[in-house]
């Protein structure tokens, strides 16, 4: 990591339901073994329901370091985690994913559907006007991200990304060298929306 040898906080983004594919649930068990393993800390949006309640219980279950920010409207008995390690309670969706960002060193996405590419996306295009410098990857489960990614590099040539832009979102089909990246590149800066700059 750049700026500390703690542990490293991944914030994970993905799904507040269940997929209709099996390996889905068995990329996020891997993850969780693997974040266990790394001794990784956990940062997500703090629900139990869903792929990021399974993920989040899985670490919880192996002794792992949980960290759930959500909104008060969701906070609920049916929708929060109430045994995370730690809970954090925000205003609003904006606030939270700010907060999330500001506990994690390196992100991570997983099957999901719009709230996953909400965040994913903000995080990028924070990350392309240089607000955090965190890395991103995606954990491209059985080719769930080969539609975007194909989207992602039509854009580049038609002009709309750059190569370095391009380039902020490395993908994998393999949970372990995503990882060893994420954790090699992982920045504690926190975000600081007083220094944009356009690459």
């Amino acid at each position: 990591m750049t700026a500390s040898d703690s542990p490293l906080s991944l914030l994970v983004y993905c799904g507040s339901k269940h997929g209709r594919s099996s390996s889905h649930d068995a990329a996020a068990a891997e993850l969780a073994q693997s974040m266990l393993d790394r001794k990784i800390r956990l940062v997500f949006g703090g629900g139990g329901v869903g792929l990021m309640g399974k993920l989040a219980t899985a670490i919880l279950d192996g002794g792992g370091h949980v960290t759930g920010i959500i909104p008060t409207f969701l906070h609920t008995e049916e929708v929060a985690l109430p045994n995370c390690t730690e809970l954090i309670e925000v205003p609003s969706m904006h606030d939270r994913k700010l907060r999330m960002l500001e506990h994690a060193g390196a992100i991570l996405a997983l099957p999901g559907g719009f709230g996953t590419m909400d965040e994913l996306f903000e995080a990028i295009t924070w990350r392309q006007l240089g607000l955090h410098d965190k890395p991103i990857g995606i954990l491209n489960v059985d080719g769930y991200y080969d539609a975007l990614l194909r989207q992602l590099d039509v854009m580049f040539d038609q002009g709309y990304l750059t190569r370095e832009t391009r380039s902020i979102i490395r993908d994998d089909v393999a949970v372990q060298p995503l990882l060893d990246w994420l954790e090699r590149e992982a920045s504690d800066a926190a975000p600081d929306p007083l220094l944009p700059r356009w690459t």
